[in-house]
């Protein structure tokens, strides 16, 4: 594992860019902003600094990684479009959608990148800071969350420090990401396949489609399974208090995650209160979700009783991440 290295923090900036670009050409790991949470970047062709993404994360070898890069001809390069991932692509990116696609024949990402197998996990992210990087390196970057592996995703440079300094060589602080939740990833198989909901809800996609996403044939039912993409492992996303959904009360040694009006009983007594949202906006909650999570967490509450978030829109992508994170661990 990579532990003792002297992780500097950079200001988004052209001079962050190029010396991103230095350090992942050189095989460092690179920590940035996207719109959806921090990735951890690596030369997704070099399978050595891909190796270090999974040792300074702690995450299982079996999940595959998201390969970012600038724009539609790079994405052509590394993997094959049929006309309805075309037709996503342009409508979404650069956007919080990934794309599994089968690779191009001599595609460049490691084999270690896509877990072994023949598909490759593809975005294009709406980010200025991870655009100019993108570009500054030249190549395609592979990029799973700035965290240790299951912990609450990074929506702050501080979060990633928290989590990953001394392990990783460079943080580039674009200051706080817009949508909160991870992308939403679509398997582009004989029928299109919803493989995790995420930042751009179903419903837009479907109707880019004129389709029905499928599901997949079998969720992993542990941290054992090999998943198809990233983010499908059982337990995931999770805080160290125990995490209690759809929370009709409070006990008093809990703190609560609120959404829209809170009025629980023992509310008053709980050991702290956030909530996502006082307006039971979906897309604020989703922006909050992983930062009042760490919140709450740092308190250290005996559990994180969660309100009942609506299963519609982002609150697909919600209710995933918190179903993740309250699995028995």
């Amino acid at each position: 594992m990579k532990t003792g290295l002297e992780t500097l923090v950079l200001p988004a900036g052209s001079a962050a860019a190029e010396a991103a670009a230095r350090t992942l050409a050189a095989g460092g790991l690179v920590a940035f902003p996207t719109e959806t949470v921090y990735g951890l970047g690596a030369d997704a062709a070099n399978a050595t600094a891909v190796a270090h993404i999974y040792s300074a994360k702690g995450r299982p070898a079996f999940n595959p990684l998201i390969a970012h890069v600038p724009d539609l001809a790079a994405a052509q390069a590394i993997g094959r479009f049929d006309a309805r991932a075309l037709a996503l692509a342009q409508a979404f990116w650069p956007g919080p959608l990934t794309l599994v696609v089968p690779k191009t024949e001599g595609c460049p990402v490691s084999d270690l990148a896509t877990a072994g197998l023949d598909t490759v996990a593809i975005r294009i992210p709406a980010h200025p800071v991870a655009e100019a990087i993108l570009r500054a390196f030249g190549g395609a970057v592979v990029a799973p969350s700035a965290n240790i592996s299951g912990h609450v995703s990074p929506t702050l440079a501080a979060h990633v420090e928290s989590d990953l300094s001394g392990r990783i060589d460079l943080i580039v602080d674009g200051g706080p990401v817009a949508v909160g939740v991870e992308s939403t990833i679509v398997g582009c198989f004989e029928a299109p396949m919803l493989l995790r909901p995420g930042g751009l809800s179903r419903e837009r996609i479907e109707a880019v489609l004129g389709a029905p996403l499928a599901r997949p044939p079998v969720e992993p039912e542990s941290d054992d399974s090999q998943p198809l993409a990233p983010g499908m492992l059982a337990s995931h996303y999770a805080p160290r208090a125990n995490v209690r959904l759809r929370a009709q009360d409070v006990a008093p040694d809990e703190a609560l995650l609120a959404f829209g009006p809170a009025r629980l009983p023992g509310l008053e007594a709980a050991a702290a209160v956030m909530n996502l949202s006082p307006a039971a906006d979906l897309d604020e909650a989703a922006a909050n979700l992983f930062g009042y999570l760490r919140s709450l967490d740092a308190k250290a509450p005996k559990a994180i009783a969660v309100m009942a978030i609506p299963e519609e829109g982002l609150g697909e992508a919600i209710n995933d991440r918190l179903r993740r994170a309250a699995v028995a661990r």
